[in-house]
């Protein structure tokens, strides 16, 4: 299994309904993509002060790197990444990406 682990610095002025809504977005990715298996999101709850700025997050759980790869590929995904993008400080310098087999 790959876990795409992705976290975010979204900018000042994005709401808490513009980010549910890209959020959401990116799970009904689910139903396009054979091998999506799951999807979890949410603020940072760690006490030891080290999200140097990324406050917010996601992961998302693959079968395998053949339906991670699928998943990059995807239209759907190009567009919900894009106005992910486009809600972040410094657009894509505003997110970390981290994918591990577990």
């Amino acid at each position: 299994m790959i876990r795409h682990i992705v976290l975010l610095r979204f900018r000042p002025e994005i709401t808490a309904s513009e980010k549910a809504a890209i959020y959401f977005d990116l799970e009904s990715l689910r139903e396009l993509i054979p091998g999506f298996l799951g999807m979890s999101f949410g603020g940072n709850a760690s006490p030891e002060g080290l999200h140097q700025g990324y406050t917010e997050g996601f992961t998302m759980d693959f079968a395998d790197e053949a339906a991670r790869d699928a998943y990059l590929e995807h239209p759907a995904h190009k567009a919900a990444g894009g106005r992910m993008v486009a809600a972040l400080e410094g657009g894509r310098d505003g997110l970390i990406v981290f994918d591990m087999v577990v």
